[in-house]
């Protein structure tokens, strides 16, 4: 998932934009693989060894790259250590390790759609810890969200859901995005770093955190099978290491905010996948999905010429990051 960017976008030709958008598609389709590959490699490696060996794969090509492309003042940048301990903790650590473990109890095209909700949660989280502005239509667009949501948990049948309550796999996956909106938060608090310098320190802290947790059992558990370290190479590779890089160039030209609507293509990828890999799926799946995908458009939508009515606003706090 995308991270805070220092760069400003600039207006350029046709052939520059078409490369942007060809850069966050190809971020969306490796964070959707994330999904299904996550969903086969948890079926040999524990959440805890795939993502300490996800984050110890990618970290040197992280650092390599963050130093020929950026450049970083690595002792301004280590100067604000506590928040990227913070930031690693939240996103690369908690989100990465529930949402692994979620897959371990559910099916990667239920977890995507759950994920979708994110933005929703962020945005009241935002409101409620950031004092940002929250309109008429974004609370309407939640509340489509949540909708979606709630189709999907209970597969079509919410009397049931009110009976049985969450399935596993749907609470961690809940604990996944409320980590994840977490992270976006403290990210905007945070001061500007370059992002892919960021997201190579926040590598090597969980890398850090994670291996004495790992070690009193023998380690991290290694991949034993072809497809298994055919899926770790995958996720630490695509995922991990590429889809920042797209992302990052992608935003030199098209602004965040514009650039934050094809995230919601990572459930759509994941939907594809699933129906083209001939894996079982629901009505209840496409129209929840369908659901929380327009509730996320409306909550991000704005009204003409920025004249949406508030719901609830107090004044945002100053120097902020968008992620």
């Amino acid at each position: 998932m995308p991270l805070a960017v220092a760069s400003t976008p600039q207006r350029t030709s046709r052939r520059p934009l078409t490369v942007a958008v060809a850069s966050l598609l190809g971020a969306t389709l490796f964070w959707a693989g994330n999904y299904i590959v996550g969903a086969g490699a948890v079926e040999s490696i524990e959440p805890l060894s795939l993502v300490l060996l996800r984050w110890l794969g990618a970290v040197v090509p992280l650092l390599v790259i963050a130093q020929m492309a950026e450049r970083p003042q690595w002792k301004q940048v280590l100067a604000a250590w506590p928040w990227l301990v913070a930031l690693s903790v939240f996103g690369l650590l908690s989100y990465n390790l529930l949402l692994y473990t979620a897959l371990e109890h559910t099916d990667a095209f239920n977890a995507s759609l759950i994920n979708a909700f994110n933005p929703a949660l962020i945005t009241l989280a935002a409101a409620a810890f950031l004092r940002e502005r929250l309109t008429r239509r974004a609370v309407g667009g939640v509340l489509v969200a949540l909708a979606g949501v709630l189709l999907v948990l209970s597969n079509g049948d919410l009397g049931k859901l009110l009976q049985a309550g969450f399935g596993t796999g749907e609470l961690f996956m809940i604990g996944a995005i409320a980590a994840w909106s977490a992270y976006t938060i403290t990210g905007r608090l945070a001061p500007p770093l370059p992002p892919i310098t960021a997201t190579a320190i926040q590598a090597s802290i969980t890398v850090v955190v994670l291996t004495p947790f790992s070690l009193p059992a023998g380690g991290p558990a290694l991949p034993t099978t072809q497809g298994a370290i055919a899926s770790l190479a995958f996720i630490a590779l695509f995922p991990s290491v590429l889809s920042y890089l797209l992302w990052n160039r992608a935003l030199t030209v098209i602004p965040a905010g514009n650039a934050g609507v094809f995230l919601n293509l990572i459930t759509v990828f994941t939907a594809l996948f699933t129906i083209l890999s001939g894996h079982p799926y629901t009505f209840a799946q496409i129209a929840g999905g369908v659901i929380v995908i327009a509730g996320i458009l409306l909550t991000s939508a704005r009204g003409p010429r920025g004249g949406a009515k508030p719901f609830f606003c107090r004044r945002r706090r100053a120097g902020n990051l968008e992620p």
